[in-house]
């Protein structure tokens, strides 16, 4: 008798939100308090060993509970599906999900309902390589290019990038891919860190970290800026000093400014010598960049973070907009579409840094840099995964920094999977630490609920770089 395929059982959400805005970690220009969120899908088969796909996107706070509606939406499309042929293609299930003509009406391919495609889609992904017993990254580089290519959606971007390119592309790629493995897994891929650069630091924590990030062997820090540029100059000019000459110092504006104010603002900022300018304005201003990107040279000009599909992507690259494209692995489409960004920058010869401030970011990121090194681009030169030091401790398969590079994970998987009791803990509004929160607040009404400082941090603190316990 032929064995029943499994499938997929369930496919439970989850509203996950950690209180960062009590100590002002990931603030900014635009985004003051945030609180980091994540709408959380898992996939749940009926496999004997227990098989599931962890995936998530990213917000800070306030209308995660939509994004986890958007996530909910999309379950008639997965259900019942069976896990062989889902793992063997998970392209068939993003050409299902972005093709959908009620939920496309809604988008298309951008907003809430994008994110949402890309969570369940990254979820699909952490199943795969779990299945194959191996990480994303190693999963995505010992892939026929053949297959790679019919993984990508090719729609609005073929003007650029033809299926012929990208299998060019891609077998060019594998030559030296081999060693590159091995140099990986031995020093790992670099980052720059933006953990002093919070705008709300004051300068004393701003020059301790700064410090503290040189010792750690981080070549590079990020700045938060926009807000008023009396503070900005000041606040670079501590970094500066802090750091010296040779660190690499790039300001983040968080799409602050008009075309003009980005162009007077990154002037006055040049002679702390920024590396780059990152979202200087509205992420779907290509002609905007382009202007900016003219104006300020030699300062490079970042940006993707907020960008919503590889349209927009593609036109920054024809546009000569940008200097360096900065994806986010869970903005966009998920693990397919993050392909066909790659592969245009590829194309175009652009550096990928990625964009990981935010909840587990640099957890899926990582493996999307590391495929490129190993079997795409061949090169880290100029390239750098962002990195921030908080909310690590909430996942299973955390990120681990040593001397200022990414380890390259071993376990199977995408890392997306987070622990259970951060589950229980942080699921809003009733998990425990916010049923809690709620409740010592009736208690206490004249205490504000949020704090702009705390004695003591309401989450666990990241584990050392060595991995070992602070």
């Amino acid at each position: 008798m032929t064995p029943t395929p499994c499938r997929v059982t369930a496919v439970d959400t989850y509203d996950i939100r950690f209180p960062t805005s009590r100590e002002l970690a990931g603030s900014d220009a635009m985004n003051p308090d945030p609180d980091y969120s994540a709408a959380y899908v898992v996939l749940r088969t009926d496999s004997p060993d227990g098989l599931e796909g962890h995936g998530f996107t990213f917000t800070i706070g306030r209308g995660n509970e939509v994004q986890v509606a958007a996530v909910h939406a999309l379950r008639p499309h997965v259900l019942g599906r069976p896990v062989d042929a889902l793992c063997a293609d998970p392209g068939s299930l993003h050409r299902d999900l972005v093709g959908d003509s009620q939920l496309r009406w809604l988008g298309p391919e951008k907003g809430v309902m994008h994110m949402a495609i890309g969570a369940v889609v990254n979820a699909v992904w952490d199943l795969a390589a779990k299945r194959a017993r191996t990480p994303l990254w190693r999963l995505l580089a010992d892939a026929d290019p053949a297959w790679l290519v019919s993984q990508v959606d090719f729609r609005y971007i073929a003007d650029a990038l033809t299926p012929a390119d990208a299998l060019t592309l891609l077998r060019d790629g594998r030559a030296g891919a081999a060693r590159r493995a091995e140099l990986l897994r031995e020093r790992g891929y670099p980052a720059y860190t933006t953990s002093p650069g919070w705008l709300g630091y004051g300068d004393e924590k701003l020059t301790r970290l700064a410090r503290q990030a040189v010792a750690d062997g981080f070549t590079q820090i990020k700045l938060k800026v926009g807000a008023d540029l009396d503070d900005d100059v000041r606040r670079c000019r501590a970094a500066r000093a802090a750091v010296g000459p040779h660190i690499r110092l790039a300001v983040d504006a968080n799409q602050r400014w008009n075309v003009d104010e980005a162009v007077r603002w990154t002037c006055a900022l040049a002679p702390f010598d920024p590396y780059w300018v990152e979202e200087p304005t509205s992420p779907d201003d290509v002609l905007a960049h382009a202007a900016i990107r003219a104006a300020v040279a030699p300062v490079k000009v970042a940006t993707g973070e907020h960008v919503q599909n590889r349209v927009v992507f593609k036109q920054l690259l024809q546009a000569d907009a940008i200097d360096v494209l900065q994806l986010d692995a869970a903005r966009v489409g998920g693990v397919n579409e993050n392909l066909a960004i790659l592969l245009l920058a590829a194309r175009f010869g652009v550096p990928v840094c990625p964009h990981a401030g935010g909840v587990g970011l640099c957890e899926l990121v990582q493996h999307l840099s590391m495929f490129d090194y190993v079997a795409l681009s061949g090169t880290t030169e100029d390239r750098v995964i962002e990195y921030v030091d908080h909310l690590h401790e909430h996942f299973v398969d955390p990120v681990v920094i040593r001397d200022g590079h990414y380890t390259a994970p071993t376990a199977p998987g995408f890392s997306a999977t987070m622990r259970p009791e951060s589950l229980a803990r942080f699921t809003y509004p009733d998990g425990t630490f916010w049923a809690a929160d709620r409740a010592q607040r009736t208690e206490r009404p004249e205490q504000p609920e949020r704090p702009e400082q705390t004695e003591q941090t309401e989450h666990p603190q990241h584990p050392r770089q060595d991995g070992a316990a602070a």
